[in-house]
């Protein structure tokens, strides 16, 4: 390896200096250090997919041990929002907390970058997702003392309010995840004053759909693209949106663009661990009208015709059957 000419005095430990090696035991024990050999590429850095938001990379430290690394891209319209990998990284960990479902370590959490350990991708198998459903149900189960975070929420590149409230949920949801995507939405012309009336309808009467709960620890940004299928035969929780919240709101998101696989697997082991309370199927829209709003709000009119088959099923009480393509 070169000498590192542009490393800051003081950025590598004194006693390893420029020939420091960048194994796992030194990232756990030095994280701020990992920009420093990524700009002077001390690391193997391959890029992967990593959704609409981030850039991407499989890191191959020095004893062979693969890190996932998110970045903010370069040359992006706006700069990364404060807080923006800080945040996701404490609700890694909170979910991780739970010693229920597999959520992989978080190894740095940086301004301007988030690392967690690498999941060798596998096949999304019955088994799998019988599992998966059952440790869904256990991370819910653990609870959360109220509805929101202490910490600020984001879900996908906007701003989601995370002010902690002991509820009822209904009035927190209607206020806290509708109201604010369905202001940004119209703001952005992406609804008509037709899915906007039917909308404030919902947020008007959401008592009326009943489903209060104690706050459960949830993903919050569920959608299938957000579960990894190991290759080691679990389900993976990763970009998480985490906060207390309703449960079935995760269960709901699990069927939105196209649908996890076997998703009836997941759904039928989740209820035998936690059984979900009367008339959950007839509030599966309800839950999903979040997301759906999130996406009018950040991707524009692309997505109206969504939530105006959303927000109508909530209305009619007529669950959809996972047609909602991503």
């Amino acid at each position: 390896m070169g000498q590192l000419d542009s490393v800051p005095t003081g950025t590598m430990p004194p006693s390893t200096g420029y020939l420091a090696l960048m194994d796992l035991a030194y990232l756990r024990a030095h994280p701020a250090h990992l920009p420093t050999f990524l700009t002077h590429q001390r690391i193997r850095e391959t890029p992967v997919s990593g959704g609409s938001i981030c850039a991407a990379s499989r890191l191959t430290l020095d004893d062979g041990h693969s890190v996932f690394a998110k970045t903010w891209p370069e040359g992006a319209a706006q700069p990364v929002p404060a807080g923006f990998f800080t945040t996701e990284a404490a609700g890694l960990r909170w979910l991780r907390d739970a010693d229920a479902v597999a959520v992989p370590e978080v190894l740095v959490a940086l301004p301007e970058l988030l690392a967690v350990d690498w999941i060798e991708p596998g096949e999304p198998t019955p088994a799998a997702a019988e599992r998966f459903g059952r440790e869904l149900a256990a991370l819910h189960r653990s609870g959360a003392p109220v509805f929101g975070a202490d910490w600020p929420g984001f879900v996908g590149a906007l701003d989601q309010d995370n002010t902690p409230d002991p509820g009822p949920w209904s009035t927190w949801f209607a206020q806290r995840r509708l109201l604010p995507y369905l202001r940004r939405s119209v703001d952005v012309g992406a609804l008509t004053a037709t899915e906007t009336a039917l909308v404030e309808r919902v947020i008007d009467t959401i008592g009326e759909y009943g489903g209060d709960e104690p706050p459960a620890r949830i993903h919050g940004d569920l959608w299938p693209g957000n579960v990894v299928w190991g290759l080691d035969g679990r389900a993976w929780l990763v970009d998480p949106a985490a906060h207390g919240g309703h449960r079935e709101t995760d269960l709901a998101q699990l069927a939105l663009f196209g649908g996890a696989p076997h998703l009836d697997r997941i759904l039928a082991a989740y209820r035998e661990a936690w059984p979900l309370a009367d008339g959950w199927r007839d509030r599966v829209p309800l839950h999903q009208l979040h997301l759906l709003l999130v996406h009018t709000a950040a991707f524009g009119a692309t997505w109206r015709e969504a939530v105006g088959r959303c927000v109508r099923e909530v209305i009619d009480g007529t669950p959809g059957r996972a047609t909602v393509e991503r």
